[in-house]
C-alpha cells in the first residue's frame, strides 16, 4: 500500500462512519502540478476521539491541536480536525483552537495553493481561495492579510521564499512587502525551524534564486547579522554554479564562501546544526583553494580518500568560475586521480603503535608524530612492507633520538 492509497483508505473509512473526510493541504498542491507528494494528510470534521474510536491503531501526537496519527498498512498518515487558531502571542504557538468547517481550516493556512482540499472518493479539488488560479499563475499569496498571516508564525514569510525558490513561483507584491516589513521578526524563530527552510532552498536546484531572495528580503541579514557586501551576492553566484544535486553542508558553506572561516562558523552556531553538518562546513571553506595547488602523492590520496573531497571539488570548481577564473588546475587533479584506479587511496599502516613502540618509540607526542611520518613515506610508495616500516622507523627514532630524551 502507497501513502495515497493508505491516505485514501482512512477517506474512505471516516465517511463510512457519517464523517466528511478530504486530502488537504500540499499534497493537493503538488498532485494538481503533477508532482509527487512527500506525504499526504487527512483533515476531517470528526474529533480526535472519534478517529481513535474508528481507527484501531494510532498515536495522539497533537491531539489537543485535533492532530492524531492513524497507523495503517505500516505507513503513518496524520489525521487532523477541521480547525481555527488565534492568539499567536509568541510569533509561532496558537494559545486557542477551535474545531470548524473545511472553508475555516482552509482560512488559517499559510498560502493558497496550499489551502485546498481533494475529495478522492468525487475526484474533484474543494478550493475555496484561489489556489488553482494561483497556481496557474505561479504565484505565492498569503491566504488572507500577509500581516496576519506572517504574526501567526513568523517562519511562513521563509516559507514564502522555499516555495519560491522550489516550484520557479513569484512572490505577490503585498506578500513580497509583507516580508520585507517584518522581515526582523524571523529572529523569534528558533534556529533548527530556520534550518530546516534553508535546507530546502539551499538544496534546491533553483538555490542562487532563493539566495538572492533572502539577501532582498533582508532575511538574511537578519537570520546572519554581517552577510551582506560583495560577499553576499558572491554567494549567489557560486550556488549558481554547483551541481544540480547537493547537500545542505555544502550548499551552507557556498553560502558563506565570500566570508572568513570563522564568521561562517559564528553565523552557523545560530541553526544549531549536528557536529558532523559543522565539521563538514568547517573543512569546506577551511580548504577553499587547496585543490588548486601541486599536491604530493600522499597529500593527493589522503585528500581524494576523505569524505568530503567531492563537495570541496564542487566548491571550488565554483568558486573558480565566479571569478573568472580557470579549472584547468581541477581538471588536472581529476586526471591524476583517475591514474590511481585501483590503488588503495587511504590502506591500514604497515605498523601499528605497538610496532613501533616495541622498535623503542615512547608514548607521546613523538610516537604521534613517528606514525604520521612514517603513514606518508608509505602513501608515497617509499615504504611497502614490514621490514623496509621497521628500518625506515629505526632510522627515524635515531635521529630523533635528541628530541625523545
Amino acid at each position: 500500500m502507497t501513502n495515497r492509497q493508505a491516505a485514501v483508505e482512512i477517506v474512505r473509512r471516516l465517511r463510512e462512519a457519517g464523517f466528511e473526510a478530504l486530502l488537504a493541504g500540499g499534497c493537493v498542491r503538488d498532485m494538481l502540478l503533477k508532482r509527487r507528494p512527500s506525504d499526504y494528510d487527512v483533515a476531517t470534521d470528526a474529533k480526535p476521539n472519534d478517529v481513535t474510536r474508528i481507527f484501531r491503531r494510532t498515536l495522539r501526537v497533537g491531539a489537543k491541536f485535533g492532530v492524531v496519527v492513524v497507523l495503517i498498512d505500516k505507513l503513518q498518515i496524520e489525521v487532523a480536525t477541521f480547525r481555527t487558531e488565534s492568539g499567536y502571542e509568541d510569533g509561532r504557538h496558537p494559545t486557542k483552537v477551535s474545531f470548524a468547517t473545511a472553508k475555516k481550516d482552509a482560512a488559517r493556512r499559510d498560502f493558497t495553493i496550499n489551502t485546498m482540499f481533494y475529495d478522492p472518493i468525487a475526484k474533484k479539488v474543494i478550493d475555496y481561495y484561489g489556489g488553482q488560479a494561483d497556481l496557474k499563475k505561479g504565484l505565492i499569496r498569503t491566504a488572507g492579510k500577509p500581516a496576519e498571516r506572517f504574526s501567526e508564525d513568523y517562519l511562513r514569510m521563509l516559507r514564502a521564499l522555499r516555495f519560491s525558490t522550489q516550484l520557479g513561483f513569484s512572490i505577490e507584491p503585498k506578500t513580497w512587502a509583507a516580508i520585507y516589513e517584518g522581515a526582523g521578526n524571523i529572529t523569534k524563530i528558533s534556529g533548527e525551524r530556520i534550518a530546516t527552510e534553508l535546507e530546502g532552498i539551499l538544496v534546491s536546484p533553483s538555490r542562487a534564486k532563493g539566495a538572492q531572495l533572502l539577501i532582498e528580503t533582508g532575511l538574511a541579514g537578519f537570520i546572519f547579522p554581517g552577510f551582506t557586501g560583495p560577499g553576499s551576492g558572491f554567494a549567489v553566484q557560486v550556488l549558481n554554479y554547483l551541481p544540480k544535486t547537493i547537500g545542505f553542508p555544502l550548499g551552507l558553506a557556498a553560502l558563506f564562501t565570500g566570508f572568513e572561516t570563522s564568521f561562517a562558523l559564528e553565523k552557523c552556531e545560530f541553526l544549531k546544526l549536528s557536529r558532523n553538518q559543522h565539521k563538514h562546513i568547517e573543512f569546506l571553506l577551511d580548504n577553499r583553494g587547496k585543490l588548486l595547488k601541486d599536491l604530493s602523492l600522499a597529500e593527493l590520496k589522503l585528500t581524494a580518500s576523505g569524505p568530503y573531497f567531492e563537495d570541496l571539488f564542487a566548491l571550488q570548481k565554483a568558486i573558480q568560475k565566479t571569478s573568472s577564473q580557470s579549472i584547468s588546475p581541477l581538471v588536472k587533479l581529476r586526471k591524476k586521480i583517475r591514474q590511481l584506479k585501483g590503488v588503495e587511496l587511504r590502506p591500514k599502516p604497515i605498523l601499528n603503535g605497538h610496532n613501533l613502540i616495541a622498535l623503542g618509540a615512547v608514548p607521546g607526542p613523538a610516537l604521534g608524530q613517528l606514525a604520521r611520518e612514517m603513514y606518508i613515506a608509505q602513501l608515497e610508495g617509499q615504504l611497502q612492507s614490514a621490514e623496509q616500516a621497521r628500518h625506515w622507523a629505526t632510522k627515524w627514532l635515531q635521529s630523533h633520538k635528541k628530541d625523545v630524551d
